[in-house]
């Protein structure tokens, strides 16, 4: 897949604003400051795509981006601890109508490949796994360990969320590494996508 020049199309704070697509829509979902806005400028080949920010939290919109061949969706960041009750509840409900209400052809769920995955990220991969949406794992900050490590910790994290191995991959945004990886996932999933819609149109 090759992505020539993505953009930003919108952010929303409520349903009313979620975008219909004849495109397939993918997800990035994941904890606050696990780099989602990073890894989306290392896929568009862009640095200032997404807005990155060094506080977590900052995240509180869904931001839509146009891709081209795909729309990606880059939910609000979870598991951030300042942020208020009613708040919490507030980002919850609103996740909870956007998977219900938005045809979802994928989700990459990011988790920081240096640490055991929080109870967010088991949350967050039970909760796509009750509802049949199809995700992989983006294990991020691949560059912070050893080359001889990365494999076996990828392994270790994909083990404890109950992902299969072969649907995680290892990413370091800021130097591209896995970029071509995650590109060539994406491409499956298009084609994926309009097989599918082909097979439902000729039903």
């Amino acid at each position: 897949m090759v992505i020539k020049d993505a953009v930003f199309i919108k952010s929303v704070a409520s349903r009313d604003g979620f975008l219909k697509s004849e495109k397939p829509i993918i997800a990035i979902a994941g904890k606050s400051n696990v780099g989602k806005s990073t890894f989306i400028n290392m896929l568009a080949n862009k640095n200032k795509l997404a807005k990155t920010s060094n506080t977590p939290g900052r995240t509180r919109l869904i931001n839509y981006f146009d891709f081209g061949e795909c729309i990606v969706a880059d939910l609000p960041g979870y598991g951030f601890a300042k942020v208020s009750k009613s708040e919490k509840e507030k980002w919850a409900h609103l996740m909870e109508q956007f998977f219900a209400e938005t045809e979802i052809a994928h989700v990459f769920s990011l988790v920081d490949i240096r640490h055991d995955p929080t109870q967010d990220d088991y949350m967050m991969v039970n909760y796509l796994y009750q509802y049949a949406l199809p995700l992989s794992l983006i294990a991020t900050k691949a560059d912070k360990l050893g080359k001889s490590k990365v494999k076996p910790q990828a392994q270790a994290v994909a083990n404890k969320l109950k992902v299969g191995a072969g649907n995680i991959i290892p990413v370091a945004s800021l130097v591209r590494k896995g970029r071509e990886e995650v590109l060539d996932k994406m491409s499956a999933i298009i084609e994926n996508f309009y097989a599918l819609k082909n097979e439902t149109d000729e039903e």
